[in-house]
């Protein structure tokens, strides 16, 4: 008796009576695309919805996509996998397979370019890239009744969170809403949303209020050719597609339908715990369209918070056991005009001599190799791939003359080869004191990646022309675009803050403790996260 009453004891004293030790029935794990930690914490304080109620969680204000390609897809493939994209696969949006016999030799990184007719433009939308399981993955081989669904405003957003074994697959293809792989028609769930969808886009939208907290970022911002960002208010007229994708109207219908999701299939309410990974895309549209700091951003994380807030309550009366992790898949920078503006007269965009086609035609005359395709490229940052139908000496000299002509420019901060990147070690510890190579090999995939890494210098923006389409972007090894929050929630957690970095791929091992689900090291990157404040822990014992 009394080696019993010993025994609630120390299991009283290793687990505060805050915190919840039944697995949750339900966890939903959200993706803001390009929610920096630098977007996070300008607004916090207005946060009165959903991301109030998140700050009252866990928080790890120094979340890191630790590797140094910092697009979509190899940020999504983190999430939920416990892998760094050099595990994954995803090493970028897009590289290039030049062995490959179809003409397009670039390939998406959610598409399955063996499908006829597919490229990388207009593909057969596939998982087949992603080299790991996904968290939902391991829960159903544990468990097959468990659902795994996942949603999203675009496709690699939801195929690199939910993986290859969901049970239901969404993303926004369009003016025609909601679509899935390939054969996948919709359940009546999906028919009834994209009425919804079709109707909402039907109308036009007069714009949103402005928020106070956005009164002092309402100027104009010149970007060329007449045109100016930063006033915005997300008016547009009727059946406008792309202006309903860059703003917040895009979230609301990722949130619609991830709602009725839970509802429809009774996520969270049977004896198993379910997953629905949802990726709300607007914050990346907007901030590519717009920048980062216009109202047009503002305004689109006061709606953020205001729809987290409405979807968390509608879990809240359905008496869902849930609980909440939200990241984003990188940064962002807002555009060098703006910086301009406010006090950083270094920013910049690239120099078009950068671009791959650029570099194509100098390296060509320079080497008497002139009219083919020496240097391939997705754009003026990132891989580089060296035309294989060169000789051995051709290859050898088209690389060093590259190399020189990248390390001598001044908006290049670094130029790496693929032996040197490979011959470094995965890296480890804080990911916050990692050097450029060892982010380099975090994203290196030896079979995918290219033969030269070409790194910008920060705070140099790679569009060369600002009025022909996007006019800021992300995608560097610098903090402002690895930097995002990583926030944890479920009822009767205990809030605490960690200020140290922490990585992404933490979070799959983190989710996984939670639900009591073993992962083995051996297969993953990232190590679990206490979310026990003060003694304790949700982690197994190491």
């Amino acid at each position: 008796m009394l080696r019993k009453v010993a025994t609630a004891l120390l299991l009283a004293t290793a687990i505060p009576a805050t915190a919840q030790t039944t697995p949750p029935k339900l966890i939903v794990a959200i993706s803001v695309d390009q929610f920096s930690a630098d977007l996070f914490s300008e607004y916090r304080q207005y946060y009165s919805g959903g991301l109030k109620r998140l700050t009252q969680g866990v928080v790890f204000p120094k979340g890191y996509q630790s590797h140094a390609a910092t697009e979509t897809c190899p940020g999504h493939s983190t999430i939920l996998t416990g892998s760094r994209p050099s595990r994954t696969g995803i090493i970028a949006n897009t590289w290039f397979d030049l062995s490959t016999a179809r003409e397009d030799k670039a390939v998406y990184c959610a598409e399955d370019e063996s499908q006829p007719g597919s490229n990388s433009g207009n593909y057969v939308a596939s998982p087949v890239h992603l080299k790991v399981p996904t968290l939902g993955g391991r829960m159903k081989i544990a468990n097959p009744a468990t659902r795994v669904v996942s949603v999203a405003g675009k496709d690699r957003a939801a195929i690199m969170m939910g993986g290859p074994t969901a049970d239901q697959t969404w993303w926004i293809g369009g003016a025609q809403g909601f679509v899935s792989y390939k054969g996948v028609g919709p359940p009546p769930l999906v028919a009834k949303i994209n009425e919804a969808f079709a109707a909402r886009l039907a109308q036009p939208n007069a714009g949103f209020d402005l928020p106070q907290q956005c009164v002092a970022k309402d100027f104009p911002v010149a970007i060329g050719a007449g045109k100016s960002v930063g006033t915005g208010r997300f008016a547009r007229v009727a059946g406008d597609f792309k202006a309903f994708r860059a703003s917040p109207e895009q979230d609301a219908m990722t949130l619609v339908l991830a709602a009725g999701a839970i509802e429809s299939m009774a996520l969270g309410k049977q004896a198993q715990t379910d997953i629905i990974s949802i990726g709300l895309s607007a914050t990346d549209y907007v901030g590519h369209t717009y920048g980062t700091e216009g109202t047009e951003s503002c305004i689109q994380i006061d709606r953020l918070d205001r729809e987290l807030g409405a979807f968390f309550d509608r879990l809240d009366k359905d008496g869902i056991d849930y609980a909440v992790v939200l990241t984003a898949d990188h940064g962002g920078h807002d555009l060098p005009e703006r910086h301009r503006e406010n006090a950083m007269p270094m920013e910049n965009r690239v120099d078009a001599a950068l671009t791959p086609k650029a570099l194509s035609a100098t390296i060509g005359a320079m080497t008497g190799l002139s009219g083919k395709t020496l240097i391939w490229g997705d754009g003026p940052a990132g891989d580089l791939y060296v035309d294989k139908g060169l000789t051995a000496a051709q290859r050898a000299k088209v690389e060093a003359e590259t190399l020189k002509l990248l390390r001598a420019h001044p908006q290049v901060e670094a130029a790496y080869t693929k032996a040197q990147i490979a011959a470094v070690p995965s890296p480890s510890g804080p990911p916050e004191s990692w050097s450029l190579l060892q982010e380099a090999r975090a994203s290196f995939d030896p079979a995918r990646s290219g033969d030269i890494l070409l790194l910008l210098k920060p705070r140099i923006t790679p569009i060369v022309d600002p009025t022909k389409g996007y006019v800021a972007t992300h995608g560097s090894p610098w903090d402002y675009d690895r930097r995002v929050p990583i926030l944890f929630w479920r009822k009767g957690l205990t809030h605490f803050e960690q200020p140290l970095g922490v990585e992404t791929v933490d979070i799959m091992p983190t989710l996984a403790a939670l639900i009591g689900l073993p992962v083995p090291k051996s297969e993953i990157d990232g190590r679990c996260l206490d979310l026990v404040a003060g003694e304790g822990s949700s982690c197994p014992a190491q």
